[in-house]
Order: C-alpha cells, then structure tokens, then sequence
C-alpha cells in the first residue's frame, strides 16, 4: 500500500505528501466501509474483537479522568460563583464544560492514546511481517476487512463512552456541590435543564463519533504505512498519536464555533 512514490524532499514537501496519502487513505476508508454494506460482508468478527477491546482499554481511564475533573469543576465553579453572589449557576457551567466541551475530549484523548495507539502498533506489526502485503497479494481488500472494522468499531465506543462520561461528570459535579459545597440541589438542576438542551447533548454524542473516526483513520493510515522494523511502528505510533490530537482540536474547534449557529444559545442570564 502506497509503494512506489516519490519521496518529499523537506519537512513541507513531507508534510504535504503525507496529507493527501491521508486523504487519499479516508476516501478509501469511506469507499469500502460503502462496498461492505452494499455487498453485506462487513466485518462483524473483527468489529466485535475491536469494540470489546476499545470498551476494555478505554472505559477505566476515562472515568478516572472525568471524577477528579468534575471535582475541579464544581469546587473552581462553587468558589467563583460565591464571589460573584450567582452560586445557583453551578448547572449552567455544568452544561457548557462538561456537556458541551469536557466530555467528548475526554473520550478523544483515550481513544486517540490508548485505542489509537493500539490500533497503529497492531497494523504496523502486519506490515512489518509482510502480512499486509501477503493479503494484498491473495486478492483480499485489506481496507475493507482491517480498517473499516476499526473505525466502525472506535466510532460506537466511543459514543458509548461519551454518554457514560456525560453521566459520571454531571452527576461528580452535582454531588460535590451539594455534599461539599453546600449549594442547593434545586438551583443547580434548574439552571442545567435552563441552559442544557437535547441538542448539546446530541451534539457532544456527534463529536465524539467525529473524534473518534478521525483517530481511527490515521491511526490504521500510520500502521498500514510503516516500515523500518520495530522502530518504525514506534515512530509511526507517535505520529498517529500526535496527529490525531492536532486534527481532534481542529476538528473541535470548527464544530463548536458552527454549533451556535446553526442552534441558537437557549436561556436568559
């Protein structure tokens, strides 16, 4: 897979280069995810082995970043709003951080460096032992049985893990501020239900699976490319891991600058 080209001379030309292989690798992607529910023979074997490993790695670390996180949020959110007289809008904050922000990085993070990381290691060993070569020279689409799985796969975990994320840092948050804090239950879900509406939460769910097919994109584009022997799968984890972080942030930063304005902000302070 992509054998043959010309090599970029500089970190522009490499840089350039490496972005249209990636292109070139998602629109393929996309092509033979299409090819296998048009043809039903999509990979349920391997989507089940993957998603039970996605769910494995990435559930427990997620939910021991989203407690400690919901703790800063409430105890930063209970002392500010003390100072400024407003301590019945802990909720409010509640659903623009955690909701509308906190959650789906979270996700994006583990699936980027646990499940990713797994996902490029795993390829590239393929690669370097020739087994992708090997299926290509079988005639097998190695797009359509490897990486189409993979994507599906870190696409409903991560969904499922955003809703449970959602869950633990509302719920962390609301407790802390009520046991800890001593603010009173009915203003801070009051405010959440005033500011907070089904489309964040739909939104926060659709962000996730975006991170998620991104990271599984490039993670399967650098395995599938690596060469070099161990050290190029480690090179080629690195690359995936750092890619996937600066493209989830752009990819981030364009859907929350579009959210408000396809949706209009609800509430009134």
């Amino acid at each position: 897979m992509y054998q043959g080209l010309p090599t970029a001379r500089g970190p522009i030309g490499d840089a350039l280069l490496q972005t249209g292989l990636l292109l070139d690798f998602a629109v393929r992607t996309a092509a033979a995810g299409f090819r296998a529910v048009c043809r039903a023979r999509f990979g349920w074997s391997e989507f089940l082995q993957q998603a039970s490993f996605l769910a494995a790695v990435t559930t427990l670390p997620a939910l021991l970043v989203t407690i400690p996180l919901g703790v800063v949020v409430a105890l930063n959110v209970g002392s500010l709003a003390g100072q400024l007289g407003a301590q019945g809008y802990g909720g409010a904050v509640v659903a623009f951080v955690i909701v509308g922000q906190a959650a789906p990085l979270i996700c994006a993070l583990m699936i980027s460096g646990v499940g990713g990381s797994a996902m490029c290691s795993d390829l590239g060993a393929r690669k370097i032992r020739d087994e992708i070569d090997a299926l290509e020279v079988m005639g097998l689409p190695v797009v359509e049985r490897l990486v189409v799985p993979r994507v599906v796969a870190a696409a409903v975990v991560n969904t499922l893990l955003a809703c449970i994320v959602l869950l633990v840092g509302i719920a962390t948050t609301f407790l802390f501020q009520m046991w800890v804090l001593g603010d009173a239950p009915g203003a801070f879900l009051r405010t959440l239900t005033q500011f907070s509406r089904v489309p964040d939460f739909v939104v926060a769910l659709l962000k996730a699976a975006v991170f998620a097919v991104i990271t599984a994109v490039v993670s399967c584009f650098k395995g599938l490319t690596a060469k070099g022997g161990p050290g190029g799968v480690a090179t080629a984890v690195n690359e995936a891991v750092v890619i996937s972080f600066v493209l989830v942030f752009v990819a981030n930063t364009v859907m929350t600058e579009l959210y408000p304005v396809l949706v209009p902000a609800k509430g009134e302070y």
